[in-house]
């Protein structure tokens, strides 16, 4: 079973430092700090520190604007846009936006009970049977009878049916988190 959700109707969270805010697709387990996973989508206003999360394993994917990513004021890694990049969370990191902001999709997984793989389809996708979820970058997509466009997603936690393009730029960002 899925659940769409729609990005721009997920509840906002301010960042402490002020530098952005995060819309929260699912965490398991729900509602609770110290999640096993997490994944969300964030918006990075101004350059600042990354939060350190010790033992977690990160994979941030830039959705809109460009980042560019500093350890220890030496040039780590530019982010390139719809491509997943993996980082711990230990590590001190610092992003500097280019331009106005940042759009971001975001997973964070424990590093000793899960690993997470991300990816970019433009073909039929059929999930694993773990927990995952997809992100429509652009084009229009289909699942059952469900329809998804631009913004828009879908989650599970025990597999789900094949994601089917409806258009020739359909482009779906996929993660699948699984058990270690």
């Amino acid at each position: 079973m899925i659940h769409p959700y729609d990005s721009r109707t997920l509840p906002v969270s301010r960042w402490r430092n002020g530098g952005g805010e995060t819309r929260e697709i699912i965490s398991s387990p729900p509602g609770v700090e110290d999640f096993d996973w997490r994944i969300s989508i964030a918006t990075i206003a101004a350059d600042g520190d990354f939060s350190l999360f010790p033992g977690v394993d990160r994979l941030i994917t830039v959705l809109s604007g460009g980042v560019t990513l500093y350890c220890q004021d030496k040039l780590y890694q530019r982010l390139a846009l719809n491509q997943p990049f993996a980082f711990a969370g230990e590590e001190s990191i610092t992003a500097r936006i280019i331009g106005h902001s940042s759009s971001d999709f975001n997973i964070m997984v424990r590093r000793d009970r899960f690993r997470a793989q991300a990816g970019i389809s433009h073909q039929p996708l059929t999930p694993a049977s773990v927990s995952g979820v997809v992100y429509v970058i652009s084009g229009r997509w289909q699942h059952g009878e469900t329809r998804l466009s631009v913004g828009q997603g879908a989650w599970w936690q025990q597999g789900a049916e094949t994601f089917v393009p409806l258009s020739t730029d359909a482009q779906l960002l996929w993660a699948t988190i699984v058990p270690r």
